[in-house]
């Protein structure tokens, strides 16, 4: 009976670490075993001059949050051309948040770090290139864990939902961008 009681709390306590570290209210940095992999490259081409696939990107952060967008975004603080967004994700059957600086170089980069999140490292940038049909949207970026191979593995899993995430935005983008850009 006793040794019944110890798993439950062990498992208990297991399941409720994963569940914080899945939704990002737990970040494992201990700084050692760190490992890097990258993230992408993604690319998309959009028929949608450069300026209006920016805006399409840039717009939810510095202007009112639409509605659509309010489950999944949430600007905690604005500058002149850098924010503090909570992103909110689902997965594993949870919502991750991940909180990340966002910075904008307008009209070319986007760049994002990850502040709080289920990994300790991630950097990434959307990088918007002019092609003669409109433009090309690329995505890159890096997710580091630490501890080694246990970390790997976690980041691997990370990895699958973050560039899954961002084929979503980006067909997203893609779709306003080109609608913006036949009304115009």
């Amino acid at each position: 009976m006793m040794r019944a009681r110890s798993l439950a709390r062990v498992v208990g306590f297991g399941t409720l670490v994963w569940a914080l570290v899945v939704r990002g209210g737990l970040t494992v940095d201990l700084g050692i075993g760190r490992r890097n992999r990258p993230l992408g490259p993604l690319r998309i081409r959009i028929a949608a001059p450069r300026d209006v696939v920016f805006d399409v990107i840039s717009s939810p952060y510095f202007e009112r949050t639409s509605r659509a967008l309010t489950e999944k975004l949430e600007v905690l603080e604005r500058g002149e051309d850098f924010v503090l967004a909570a992103h909110y994700t689902r997965a594993y059957g949870l919502t991750a948040t991940t909180v990340e600086t966002v910075r904008f170089e307008g009209p070319e980069r986007v760049h994002f770090r990850l502040v709080r999140g289920p990994v300790p490292y991630v950097v990434e940038q959307f990088v918007l290139h002019e092609t003669p049909e409109g433009t090309e949207l690329e995505y890159t970026g890096e997710l580091g864990t630490d501890l080694w191979g246990l970390g790997s593995l976690w980041g691997a899993a990370v990895a699958r939902t973050w560039e899954a995430t961002v084929e979503s935005s980006l067909t997203g983008i893609k779709a306003e961008a080109e609608r913006r850009a036949k009304r115009a």
